[in-house]
């Protein structure tokens, strides 16, 4: 057997092979000297359908990253080609820990990456955590994901916190309006409640001013039951926290109804261009010209940004790589500037990346992305593990979102 032993050692010395050299270039799952597998989970069907253009933008940008030359002179990241696997588990938790089994054991990740939804991303967190894979830049501003991120060390989220976008919307509220009657509809689980509880933060003492509350089921068809509640109350200020379908049906049923609040609030991850501009399309009337929400990075819709060097190449990698998609809109504009962040993070984990590797990058991350508005920095550390930590309120004018207030962050004073 000795004799063995030795005999096959020399073989593989003499073909130049060694233990080291055989696996330095494919170190870790889903990595190899020309590939990097990595994945995601995200409703192209069902109730947040919406929600699609977001990994077919991230695709885009990753296929201009592709062709591109990088700092190193070499297509790709240090050589290697990005390829993204995406399914639909149709805003649905089960399925999304199905399809996310499916790319772990299966199509053998090495990472997954954006997945949206917050019941949908805490389904899978702990499946995840237990093989050691990295969940990040996660679709959904749960503030679970820096909270909790000595529990759950291999998960980190992206943009801003709901909860503190929430206070945001309170503190405005107790400000300028103070004395004014508040109706909340929100999406009866962790993502709604979240942004519940930031509002009544910010409220503060004015907390008492809400006088009506509907929360819906995500799998419900409509928000009308609910929108006739809360125009009964005779609010003046209507707070939207709800996904983009439930959004449209709010403002459409609330005109509709001949309810008409003097402000209205939306969470950001429906107050885009494009749902708005659905939304005075579906029968909304003037109502979403009452709009404020937050803005975290720049608004594809803004002439602001027409000559910005980040928005002149987010036109181009849309016009090569998804030909006829509305560029206007904030969902494909997502999708590029979360896979920009993948790109950096893949930099700070080495030209033989490991997953380990990968998470010490974004647990020590302190980076500026060109596609963030000035002043907006991807920074973790510590126990701050939100990367992106900074907002200012914009209001909804004819069809563009003008900034109402200067940049906000986490920690300050509002």
């Amino acid at each position: 057997m000795r004799k063995v032993v030795v005999l096959a050692a020399a073989a593989v010395a003499a073909l130049g092979v060694t233990a080291g050299s055989a696996t330095s270039a494919a170190s870790e799952t889903g990595v190899t000297a020309r590939t990097i597998k990595i994945g995601g989970t995200f409703p192209l069907t069902g109730p947040a359908s919406l929600y699609a253009p977001i990994p077919a933008s991230m695709k885009a940008y990753f296929s201009y990253i592709n062709s591109r030359k990088g700092p190193d002179g070499r297509r790709g990241i240090y050589g290697r080609q990005i390829v993204f696997n995406f399914y639909d588990d149709g805003y649905n938790p089960a399925q999304t820990v199905q399809q996310t089994r499916k790319l772990v054991e299966e199509d053998q990740v090495f990472a997954v990456i954006g997945a949206l939804g917050t019941e949908h991303n805490e389904a899978i967190r702990p499946y995840l955590n237990a093989r050691k894979v990295p969940q990040l830049l996660n679709a959904t501003g749960a503030s679970t994901w820096g909270r909790d991120a000595k529990q759950y060390p291999w998960t980190g989220g992206w943009q801003p916190d709901y909860e503190y976008e929430g206070r945001i919307y309170g503190t405005a509220i107790a400000r300028n309006s103070a004395n004014a009657k508040i109706a909340v509809l929100y999406q009866n689980d962790s993502y709604g409640q979240d942004y519940l509880r930031g509002l009544r933060a910010g409220l503060a003492g004015k907390a008492s001013n809400i006088v009506g509350q509907e929360a819906y089921e995500v799998t419900a068809p409509d928000v009308r039951a609910q929108v006739a509640k809360l125009r009964a109350t005779g609010a003046t200020i209507f707070v939207i926290l709800a996904t983009p379908k439930f959004t449209v049906q709010a403002y459409v049923i609330a005109n509709a109804l001949r309810w008409s609040p003097a402000v209205i609030y939306t969470n950001s991850v429906s107050a885009t261009d494009t749902f708005l501009t659905l939304a005075k399309s579906s029968g909304a009337g003037e109502l979403p010209e009452r709009t404020f929400t937050v803005q975290y990075a720049k608004d594809p819709a803004s002439p602001t940004w027409a000559n910005d060097a980040a928005m002149k190449l987010y036109n181009q990698v849309m016009a090569k790589y998804r030909p006829g998609a509305r560029v206007t809109d904030s969902l494909n504009y997502y999708g590029v500037a979360v896979a920009h962040a993948f790109v950096q993070l893949m930099y700070k984990a080495g030209k033989n990346p490991t997953r380990a590797s990968l998470m010490k990058a974004y647990r020590s991350w302190n980076e500026a992305n060109p596609f963030l508005l000035p002043g907006n920095r991807q920074r973790t550390g510590g126990n701050d593990q939100q990367p992106i930590q900074c907002e200012r309120i914009a209001k909804f004018t004819n069809g563009t979102f003008q900034p109402v207030s200067k940049l906000k962050c986490a920690g300050a004073a509002t």
